[in-house]
């Protein structure tokens, strides 16, 4: 396990780089650049929505920890800084009218068993031509388990989530592993999302893919490991399943599908 596991905000300062560096750019790169309403679901501490809160735009953001929720106010308060922050689940939660220019969803989908539902759910929240950006670690990626929260040397072993479930539950007992951390790695073995799992999903729940770019190396390790992001070769990220293995990270953009009207006569 490493230090940011456990300093939460060394967590959320990393989070806020990260946003800051590649989120904001990645938008407006693809001509995203009016956001007045932000929502990021499954905030955990809010450090993706800082640099949105502090560019201006009205920021939310949903979790389903009360003491995540409660170090974000904390967080966001000692900045000056005061977003809406709610506690509960994204999809039954009572939203009224409110809805959204940019919704975020990253690294989330991955622990969700009803990723259809969430979906649908967030293509409802979405305003007229607003945009949802979803990331996630393909699931067969080397750490795709997020094994790098076990407290031993687990944590450092790529592709040991892929072992049969029986296997991995042995295995991750024997090494001194909490069962806490044990059901939390099982349950993302169950909810584990693949590439190809994704794409489907984002059809059935009426978005349209309107951009996306697939990491041989994430963004996110620039802050944590000082990696430079590397974007997974054109040749890999066009076949399927393979690619799994090789994606740590990818960026979706997702919008509604418009429904062409038709004319009666």
């Amino acid at each position: 396990m490493q230090k940011r596991h456990t300093d939460r905000e060394m967590y959320f300062e990393e989070q806020s780089r990260t946003a800051a560096q590649y989120y904001w750019p990645y938008l407006r790169k693809h001509g995203i650049t009016r956001l007045r309403k932000v929502l990021e679901i499954g905030c955990g501490e809010g450090g993706n929505l800082l640099p949105f809160a502090q560019a201006g735009c009205r920021v939310y953001g949903i979790d389903l920890c009360h003491e995540r929720i409660m170090q974000a106010r904390e967080f966001f308060q000692r900045r000056g800084l005061n977003p809406v922050l709610r506690v509960g689940d994204a999809v039954t939660y009572d939203w009224g009218k409110e809805r959204f220019d940019l919704i975020l969803l990253h690294d989330v989908i991955e622990h969700v068993p009803d990723k259809e539902g969430l979906l649908r759910k967030m293509h409802d929240l979405l305003a007229p031509n607003g945009i949802a950006f979803v990331g996630f670690p393909a699931w067969q990626m080397p750490f795709g388990g997020h094994q790098q929260i076990a407290s031993g040397r687990l944590s450092l072993c790529p592709w040991i989530h892929l072992l049969p479930v029986s296997l991995y539950k042995k295995l991750l007992r024997w090494c001194g592993e909490t069962e806490e951390t044990v059901t939390e790695l099982l349950s993302i073995k169950e909810t584990r999302c693949t590439i190809e799992m994704f794409q489907h999903l984002v059809y059935k729940s009426g978005f349209q893919v309107a951009q996306h770019t697939l990491f041989l190396i994430n963004p996110h390790y620039h802050t944590k490991f000082g990696l430079r992001p590397v974007v997974l070769p054109a040749f890999w990220a066009r076949l399927p399943w393979v690619r799994n293995f090789y994606c740590s990270g990818t960026f979706y953009l997702l919008q509604a599908i418009k429904v062409k009207e038709t004319t009666c006569f």
